[in-house]
C-alpha cells in the first residue's frame, strides 16, 4: 500500500509541476503584442540646413570650437561647450586628441595633485577656472568618494585619435562672462559664459 501511494503522489507532483510550467510559460507571453507584417514606425526630426538629402548619408554636423588649448607631445584640448545648468553646475566638453606622429600618454599632472583625485586614477581633475574679476578660483567638482566628476582612466592617445571629454565645475555667479580655463601641462584659455 505505501508503495501504491507513494507511485500515486509522485505522478501527482510530477502532473502538477508539468502544469505550473505550462501556466508559468503562457502567462511569460501574455504580455507581447501578436506580430504584424506592418514595420513598426520611427519618428525622424526634419532636416536642419544643410543636411543631406533623401538617398544620401547624413552630413555630420560641425562641431563649433571655443578653444583649443596645446599640450605636450602632440596632446591638444578642443573645447567644444561651455554650459551652465540650473543646478548651478558648469559643464566643459570637449575632444582631447594627437596631432603628433605617435602615440602619446596623457600626463599624470592633467590630474592634479590632491590624493584623492589621483588615487583614482589619471582623469582631468586638476583643471579649474579662474575668475579674475571674482577673484576666485573653482576646482573640478568631486563625489563623495572623491572621484572627479570628469573624464578618467585617460591613457595613451594614438597618434590622429581624440576622445571625448568633460568636467564639472561649481558655476561662477551669473555676473561672471569670462573665466580662464587652465590645465596642468596645458596652454591656458579664456572662455565665454553666457
Amino acid at each position: 500500500m505505501n508503495a501504491r501511494y507513494a507511485r500515486k503522489t509522485r505522478r501527482g507532483v510530477v502532473a502538477a509541476a508539468i502544469v505550473s510550467v505550462a501556466l508559468f510559460a503562457a502567462g511569460c507571453g501574455a504580455d507581447e503584442k501578436p506580430p504584424t507584417d506592418k514595420p513598426t514606425s520611427t519618428t525622424v526630426a526634419p532636416p536642419k540646413s544643410g543636411a543631406a538629402t533623401q538617398g544620401t548619408e547624413p552630413a555630420e554636423q560641425p562641431t563649433e570650437t571655443l578653444a583649443v588649448l596645446k599640450g605636450l607631445k602632440g596632446l591638444q584640448l578642443a573645447i567644444t561647450s561651455v554650459e551652465r545648468d540650473a543646478g548651478g553646475f558648469l559643464t566643459i566638453k570637449g575632444r582631447l586628441s594627437n596631432a603628433g606622429d605617435s602615440g602619446s600618454a596623457v600626463p599624470a599632472q592633467v590630474s592634479g595633485d590632491e590624493t584623492e583625485v589621483v588615487k583614482h586614477g589619471t582623469s582631468l581633475g586638476g583643471a579649474t577656472l579662474v575668475d579674475s574679476v571674482g577673484k576666485k578660483r573653482y576646482y573640478v567638482l568631486r563625489d563623495t568618494d572623491g572621484r572627479p566628476l570628469t573624464t578618467s582612466g585617460l591613457g595613451v592617445v594614438k597618434a590622429g585619435d581624440a576622445i571625448d571629454v568633460f568636467m564639472q565645475f561649481p558655476a561662477p555667479p551669473a555676473s561672471t562672462t569670462e573665466v580662464s580655463f587652465q590645465l596642468p601641462t596645458f596652454e591656458p584659455a579664456t572662455l565665454k559664459l553666457s
